[in-house]
């Protein structure tokens, strides 16, 4: 909140609104130009990096909220990219590319990113997804103090109004989508998902890609939050259907 005098002398309160802040990484200018232009429209600051390096220069100088990254980009590419930005942060992370290989968009989730779009691509449809990422952070948006509806199963917390996770007292840093995948189990224990219910329930909208985006994010998750990831304790698979959370 900050004030400003009239010719009067009254003080007159104005709040300032901090705008949130996109990344858009990306070599095509115009496509750069087109995310921008979208992504003010929702609100956010953006600003703009036409390779890796700058990418990571622009990272380490100020927080972001969100980051649109393609996948193909001259020097550093953006699986690096991405593989930087995510050991140093949990900012969301939507990934661009021209290239429909499998492989390279299960390792771009295998490094954290939470979610993907292949060129050519929509617009609205980014707009679409970044909007289901921020009202999920927005929603849990709330002061430190208020705790409830934490939930504790043994060394294990997790705090859905601080979107925190931690094992043994110490914080587990996971994605925004990782949190939100497991936040979703943790919620419904002993309840069995298919992956295609994960995919409705937990992305957020209707998303049409390979349902093998859940099994790296139960990989990742596992990994994180496990003791004995081979052996877990909590995130179980039922063959032949899907997952559920084991209390």
């Amino acid at each position: 909140m900050a004030e400003r005098q009239t010719e009067g002398g009254a003080a007159i309160s104005a709040t300032i609104e901090t705008r949130r802040h996109a990344l858009i990484v990306e070599d095509e200018a115009s496509i750069r130009e087109v995310v921008a232009q979208y992504l003010e429209l929702e609100g956010f600051a953006t600003t703009q990096a036409a390779d890796g390096l700058e990418a990571l220069r622009i990272a380490a100088k100020q927080p972001l909220d969100l980051v649109v990254l393609d996948l193909m980009l001259p020097g550093v590419d953006g699986l690096e990219v991405c593989r930087r930005l995510r050991g140093a942060s949990a900012v969301p992370i939507i990934m661009l590319t021209a290239r429909g290989d499998e492989e390279d968009k299960l390792l771009g989730f295998g490094l954290g990113a939470d979610d993907y779009l292949a060129k050519p691509f929509s617009p609205r449809e980014l707009v679409m997804r970044v909007r289901a990422i921020m009202r999920r952070i927005a929603a849990t948006n709330v002061p430190a103090m208020v705790l409830a509806g934490t939930l504790r199963f043994g060394p294990l917390t997790i705090q859905p109004e601080l979107r925190a996770v931690h094992r043994d007292g110490a914080p587990v840093e996971v994605t925004a989508k990782e949190f939100d995948l497991l936040h979703f189990l943790a919620s419904h224990p002993g309840q069995v998902f298919s992956r295609q219910q994960l995919l409705d329930n937990v992305w957020d909208y209707d998303y049409y890609g390979d349902a093998s985006t859940v099994t790296v994010h139960i990989r990742r998750l596992r990994e994180k939050v496990e003791m004995d990831p081979a052996r877990p304790q909590h995130i179980k698979t039922v063959w032949g259907v899907g997952y559920k959370f084991q209390p």
